[in-house]
């Protein structure tokens, strides 16, 4: 290559990392387990249609595949699942995403066995395995009655079909199941409309009898307002479970009756629970923890010596750990971490401090001068506070921009919006950084690992903090002279895209957009939403329907007159959680007003896009759409797609 650089507009350069790279060879890992000696994962397959498999490693490093094609590893508790699958010395229980059944894999046996009803609209998942009954115990969600689903906790006899029995009901939700080291005591976290998981939740203990059947419920902890999560037994038999009733996700321990706080410091060790089953840390020992903790957005490994209360990090190179979070045994811990060079990897470390990674979220390797590295940024908001986000520059070795130009910005609004941003490497991110363009994820107010106040911003304030969040990092960029203010994008998907449409139809300060999926309607989606998030918004907006005007004045569909620049809507035709008629009105009123408006639906996808071909898709026709938007000429053009945009000349 040669050292002399071309100069060629921002969003022009052609760069190495395409959709092609992107898709290829490209998984997302989930849920882990450790039994025994072997390692187990869980890999989301865009080559295999958005198939879920349970990879198996063994010591020699030999891999298989536990269920086999078509049985999809998936559970649709909540709609956002997890813990879809257990590992029990070499037997394997997971979800099928088909019929939602659990089955059984023997050790040596390539055929699952079902062991739940057929024909139930039934759902399970977050399982663990009582071995001295030979049962599974389970959150269950059932579909067949009128009106919501019913949760509640069963246990599944692992060695028959449809032995299922309801072991507690009675509350809304249950997640974390956790049986002590005797199998004598069961804890669970329970909790209720119109309460989220990191709202207000409730941890309960029961007496396991010797059929498996529950007595003495009781009420651990939980005071309203206090979110409790991943109950865990140490060792020799004393409860653990985290809390952020220090104004911080603490790990704490029971004692006598009383709740000690073993982390009393500004970080957070858990994630917001959108999905089940997972953990963020684990004994080695009675007197030891292993825990992954966030610090202002930057996660790190640490260990907790109990007796003395003491924390050490443990020296890594990652500054992400994802969302399936880590497992432990006596000799090792599995996780999932990444970094700004380094993306989603499945790790093994050894207590002795050896580290090996096991398994590539992303298969192609790209040359370390097309990365551009994150620049974490604080910057001033409404009401004299401050926000959070990662800023990354345009960076391609290639090329330099124009005398005096400055690069297009897209401003990133993550999902949730009860979540945050991940510093790991995201060739996506790269994809635009590559081209020229600057890209700002920002944790606006209501994100996670800034601790429960942060977190709080958005309660009654969503559509208000976020966008304020959003468009104030901008202007800051603009103002350091990193970006050009002309050329502002935002983009984002499901609330992530309420907040991109919100942002376009209220502030004028961008000038173009990219929904995924995202919300248009607030009411519809308070009337149509699955009943995990039924009742999201009342913290976040407010009780509907007496408060449905916020509810109208907040949706970017009522007020589609506001919104005057150019947006491209991308939605999957099976969305359960955002339905496809959100982004069929808002197109149809923006085509109403004449303003330019792009929309590219896909069959057989759902919330996230999880096909190859369609993420590729997407990728190709949004960077279309802004060189049409923005005027520049990309030089990678027998890659591009032509998006018909209506009211475009």
């Amino acid at each position: 290559m040669s050292d002399e650089r071309v100069s060629l507009s921002y969003g022009s350069w052609q760069s190495p990392i395409t959709t092609e790279l992107i898709v290829s060879e490209s998984i997302s890992l989930g849920d882990m387990a450790i039994d025994g000696e072997n390692i187990y994962w869980l890999e989301m397959r865009p080559l295999e249609g958005g198939r879920n498999v349970i990879v198996k490693r063994t010591p020699d490093g030999s891999l298989s595949d536990v269920n086999s094609a078509p049985f999809n590893a998936r559970t649709r508790v909540h709609e956002y699942g997890g813990g879809s699958f257990i590992i029990h010395d070499g037997m394997s229980f997971f979800s099928n995403y088909a019929d939602q059944r659990v089955y059984r894999v023997d050790p040596n046996e390539q055929d699952p066995i079902a062991i739940t009803p057929s024909g139930i609209d039934h759902r399970y998942a977050d399982y663990i395995l009582d071995s001295s009954r030979e049962n599974l115990i389970a959150v269950r969600e059932d579909h067949t009655g009128p009106g919501e689903a019913s949760n509640t906790l069963v246990s599944i006899k692992i060695n028959g079909i449809g032995d299922v029995r309801t072991l507690i009901s009675g509350a809304d939700f249950y997640s974390s199941p956790a049986l002590n080291p005797d199998g004598s005591l069961l804890a669970w976290v329970q909790w209720n409309h119109p309460n989220m998981p990191w709202d207000s939740t409730e941890l309960w203990i029961a007496e396991v009898e010797s059929d498996g059947s529950l007595t003495s419920p009781m009420k651990v902890k939980g005071r309203e307002g206090e979110s409790i999560c991943q109950p865990t037994w140490s060792p020799d038999g004393v409860l653990h479970f985290v809390s952020d009733e220090s104004g911080w996700w603490n790990i704490y321990r029971q004692e006598k009756g009383e709740s000690v706080n073993l982390t009393p410091i500004k970080a957070e060790f858990s994630q917001a629970q959108w999905g089940l089953g997972a953990d963020y840390y684990g004994f080695p020992s009675n007197d030891r923890i292993i825990c992954a903790m966030n610090e202002n957005g930057i996660w790190s490994l640490a260990e907790i010596f109990i007796q003395d209360k003491r924390l050490e990090k443990i020296p890594t190179t990652f500054t992400e750990i994802s969302r399936s979070g880590l497992k432990v045994s006596k000799e090792a811990l599995v996780f999932g971490a990444g970094s700004s060079r380094l993306p989603y990897s499945v790790y093994l470390r050894g207590l002795d401090g050896s580290t090996a990674e096991l398994r590539k979220s992303d298969g192609p390797i790209i040359a370390a001068e097309y990365i551009s590295q994150p620049e974490p940024i604080e910057f001033p908001t409404e009401n004299g506070l401050t926000a959070h986000g990662f800023f990354y520059p345009p960076q391609n070795p290639r090329y330099c921009s124009k005398a005096e130009e400055l690069p297009p910005l897209l401003v990133v609004s993550h999902g949730g919006p009860t979540g945050a941003t991940t510093t790991a490497l995201n060739l996506t991110t790269q994809f635009w950084t590559s081209r020229g363009f600057g890209v700002l994820d920002v944790n606006y107010g209501g994100s996670t690992g800034y601790g429960t106040d942060y977190r709080r911003r958005l309660n009654g304030q969503w559509g208000i903090v976020d966008i304020e969040d959003c468009v104030n990092g901008a202007k800051f960029l603009v103002s350091r002279g990193d970006v050009d203010g002309n050329r502002l994008a935002i983009r984002g998907g499901s609330a992530g895209g309420y907040t991109t449409l919100a942002a376009l139809t209220f502030t004028n300060v961008f000038k173009a957009g990219a929904s995924y999926y995202g919300v248009s309607n607030l009411e519809a989606l308070a009337l149509e939403t699955h009943k995990f998030e039924s009742r999201y918004m009342d913290s976040m907006v407010g009780p509907y329907p007496e408060m449905k005007t916020i509810y109208e004045n907040r949706s970017p569909i009522y007020h589609t007159d506001l919104l005057s620049c150019p947006v491209i809507f991308f939605q999957g035709l099976e969305d359960k959680i955002v339905l496809p008629n959100q982004a069929e009105m808002m197109v149809d009123a923006l085509n109403s007003n004449g303003i330019p408006v792009a929309y590219i639906a896909f069959e057989g996808e759902q919330h996230g896009f999880r096909k190859s071909e369609n993420i590729q898709r997407t990728l190709v026709a949004e960077l279309y759409f802004y060189s049409r938007i923005f005027g520049f000429d990309p030089e990678d053009k027998d890659r591009e797609e032509p998006v018909f945009i209506s009211n475009f000349d």
